[in-house]
């Protein structure tokens, strides 16, 4: 008998979890069976609201076989771990971004899944839905804008105080976190890049670490990417700058596209870069150019991360076409690794990367550190002291 409904459980409550939750209790052929989070309190809270089971244990919650699926909304480091029993033990996964804090780690989860084929996995990769990125990647797909040259990505909108840094002691650390901007707030334009564009064979970047803000990881990044082809690439994160900047133009042999602050525009050469710089007898004469805008296309999507939701529940339901296969998030990390690794060595970065050897530089990266200990505790209690005055 086709199968109508999915028994869904959901693991981590915080933040994000709960703005999951929303959507999750109002969507059709979800049945929430299941909620788990190590807070007892908000564990409980959730599961009166939602009127399902609370567990402060995954392993217990998989073991009493409660839901298919089971959607993981925690700390990047137990995306893994807890990836891995919910796939070995037969349930569905829908992972929250990044996969993994790391390459070696994302391959272990992907290892999992592949021992399990049949299982749907996927990824919270909600901004492949946004239409100014879907159309972007189909004019790039379809050829529109020929071979690509250049792509620049500048997002500098991330702006982020000291007090967001302390509100929690797993935030921007190497053992809580695994970095910063390029693990928390920059894999869906990490994802969308490689997406795009591909992924690149060399990186070579400049990391700054506690640069803006008293933490250990980075908060601004300015990288080097060189394509198979010959095309180049800059990407530009920081927490620390203020307005900022979210500006993607991708170059190509008939053109540039131009994506700001939710604003397509495709400047559309007549004659593509080579002929006219081979052939046009004039030295300075640039193709002939035709600008295309696209007003119907909507800035975002409110809806996103139900888009993500609802087409994971269609794939167990219907083999529906996942949108954001998780095996593809390997892809993302691999490019934040590498940004990571070449700031902090000084040397460039060829990909694919060797995953074990960044691995033991994280861990090295996580056993010298004392930023927890004598540093972010201290600023922890003194901001929540702050409030009570």
């Amino acid at each position: 008998m086709k199968q109508d409904k999915v028994r869904l459980a959901m693991i981590g409550l915080g933040g994000m979890g709960s703005s999951h939750l929303k959507y999750i209790l109002e969507t059709p052929n979800v049945e929430l069976t299941a909620v788990c989070d190590v807070d007892e309190a908000r564990v409980k809270a959730a599961a009166e609201k939602a009127n399902c089971k609370a567990y402060t244990d995954h392993k217990k919650l998989l073991e009493d076989k409660v839901a298919d699926a089971v959607m993981i909304i925690t700390p990047h480091y137990f995306h893994t771990t807890i990836g891995i029993d919910a796939l070995k033990s037969g349930h569905h996964v829908l992972v929250e971004k990044p996969i993994s804090v790391h390459k070696r780690d994302c391959e272990r989860l992907i290892d999992a899944h592949k021992k399990n084929p049949k299982l749907v996995f996927a990824a919270m990769f909600n901004v492949r839905t946004y239409p100014p990125f879907m159309k972007v990647k189909e004019m790039v797909d379809n050829g529109e804008l020929g071979e690509l040259i250049r792509v620049n990505w500048i997002v500098t909108d991330w702006f982020r105080t000291e007090s967001y840094y302390a509100s929690g002691t797993w935030r921007a650390t190497w053992k809580g976190e695994g970095g910063g901007v390029l693990l928390n707030q920059c894999p869906h334009q990490l994802d969308l890049l490689q997406w795009i564009c591909g992924m690149p064979k060399k990186i070579t970047s400049f990391c700054y670490l506690g640069k803006r803000h008293n933490i250990e990881v980075e908060d601004e990044v300015t990288a080097y990417l060189e394509y198979k082809n010959g095309a180049t690439g800059v990407f530009i994160a920081s927490t620390g700058e203020a307005p900022g900047t979210n500006r993607l133009e991708i170059a190509g042999e008939k053109g540039k596209i131009v994506l700001e602050e939710g604003e397509l525009t495709f400047y559309q050469n007549e004659v593509t870069v080579s002929d006219q710089l081979k052939n046009s007898p004039g030295g300075f004469t640039k193709p002939p150019l035709r600008k295309v805008t696209f007003p119907d296309i909507k800035p975002f999507e409110a809806t996103s991360h139900s888009m993500i939701f609802q087409n994971f529940i269609n794939t167990i339901l219907n083999d529906e076409k996942l949108i954001a296969p998780a095996e593809e998030g390997i892809k993302s990390v691999e490019i934040g690794n590498a940004m990571l690794y070449s700031g902090l060595t000084g040397k460039p970065v060829e990909l694919p990367m060797d995953s074990k050897v960044y691995e033991k530089y994280l861990q090295k990266l996580i056993d010298e550190s004392t930023f927890v200990k004598e540093t972010k505790k201290k600023r922890i209690i003194d901001f929540q002291e702050s409030f009570k005055k």
